[in-house]
Order: structure tokens, then sequence, then C-alpha cells
């Protein structure tokens, strides 16, 4: 099976730009998934009910998200309709959503897992202790497991890719918005990249316009930022999974820039 997996969308020019490219890296990788990080969909921080629906209709069979996953205030009372969304898995009991996704492509099932890290990020709970109590929940038919593991250190996220090594398809990272360099097989058949990238603006801090990431570093002051425009970056990755063992068979960057 080959997935498609778009790093993290920023706002309405990533967007934009991941409708551009969808239609033409589907055929040209033979794309039998897509999926995405849409935790920054609606205006750079969170998502909407509307955008969501948007994105289904664009292609995407799947979304992960992470730490913006509540910074629109509707999200809370409707997550629990959006079945192709998962929100956290580590987050409270309490919390609504779901952390996994049983979902079929060709026929085929697949298990899609959302994580959070916890170095420099809001608490929550160990990703690595529950990350081993959802697989053992996971039918032995399911073949094909993939993690998105939303975290800020590089060394949490290497961790996560050793300790998972055999017992997953892939271990994808986000949050960053920087794509990584570092895609491999690990030796009992994971695929593994420490970020996947961002889908937004290019000339921009993470997404966001330059001028006000450089005022609050340079005042200390917070204040609300917005998205940036212009060039737009498509980051993601695509995965090449045995189906019959789960295996990775290969993982590849992609990495393109629309112009305005």
């Amino acid at each position: 099976m080959r997935i498609l997996f778009f790093g993290d969308i920023e706002g309405k020019p990533g967007r934009k730009g991941v409708s551009r490219v969808l239609a033409e890296l589907v055929g040209r990788y033979e794309i039998e998934l897509v999926g995405a990080n849409v935790e920054n969909a609606a205006g750079g921080f969170g998502l909407t009910g509307e955008i969501y629906s948007q994105l289904l209709e664009m292609g995407i069979d799947f979304m992960t998200s992470g730490n913006h996953i509540w910074d629109k205030k509707e999200l809370p009372g409707i997550v629990n309709q959006l079945d192709r969304l998962v929100r956290p898995a580590n987050y409270s009991e309490k919390a609504p959503g779901s952390g996994i996704l049983l979902l079929k492509a060709k026929d085929i099932p697949v298990a899609v897992i959302n994580l959070q890290g916890r170095v420099f990020m809001d608490p929550s709970e160990n990703p690595f202790l529950t990350i081993d109590h959802l697989l053992e929940g996971i039918p032995k038919e399911i073949k094909i497991i993939l993690v998105d593991f939303h975290a800020e250190a590089t060394s949490e996220k290497v961790a996560m890719g050793w300790y998972l090594d055999g017992r997953v398809s892939a271990l994808i990272g986000t949050h960053t918005h920087i794509q990584t360099a570092d895609e491999r097989i690990l030796p009992k058949g994971t695929a593994y990249i420490t970020d996947a990238g961002m889908c937004g603006p290019l000339d921009s801090v993470l997404g966001v316009k330059a001028e006000q990431a450089l005022e609050r570093f340079i005042t200390g002051i917070p204040h609300r930022f917005e998205v940036a425009s212009g060039s737009v970056l498509i980051n993601a990755v695509v995965l090449d999974i045995d189906s019959g063992t789960g295996k990775a068979k290969s993982i590849e960057r992609v990495n393109k820039i629309l112009e305005n």
C-alpha cells in the first residue's frame, strides 16, 4: 500500500497548496491512502467543522492533530462527529474524540494513531505507555499501523521510533514545521522521519508572518500571530508498506515550492 502524508497544514495557504498538488502526487506515486496533520488548518490555530469537510472533499482520508486541536471553541463539541480525525491518544480519558482510527483502503484495514510528546509540551499522559496499551487492543488482522507523534524534542521522537521499531509500519513526527532529512527504514521494518514538515507559507516563521515573530523575539511581548502569504511550501512523505506484513518497504520525502 502506498500512503501519502502531508506535514502540518498551515491555514488557508496550506489548504490551497495541498489542493493544488494532491491529484498530481496521488497519480505520480500511485497513492491509495492520504493523510495530513490538520491542527493548524484553520487560520494557523485549530480546526473547524467546515474546514474538516473541505479537507475530506479535497481527498484527505484521515487527519491527525496535536496541541492546537482545541484552539477553535467549536471543536470540543463536535469532535466526536468527525470520524476521520484523531486527537492525541495520551490526552485525558475525559477529553472528547479518539486517539486511534481504524479504516480501510482498497479493502485493506489500517490503524492510525496520534500521540503527543511531553518534552517542552503541555502536560499529557506518558506516550510510551499509551502506545503500548493501544497496540494491545488492535485486532491481529490489522497489519498496517501508522503513528503521528506530535512532539517538540527530536530526542523524544527518535526514542519513540526505536521503541516502536517492528511494532508499527511508520512513525511520522510532526509539530516543528521543519522537514527533517533523516527518513529511513529502521532495522525491524518501521519507516521513520523526525518531522514531516509543513504545508504553508515559505517566507514565514513556521507559517506565521515573519515580522510578528521577530517582534515577539525582540521585545518578549506576546501578541496574536497571523498566517503569512506568498509562495507555499509543500512537505509530505510517501510510504510504501507491505500489506501482508505491515513492514515498510520505503519512505520518501516530498518537498515542493508553489509560486504565488
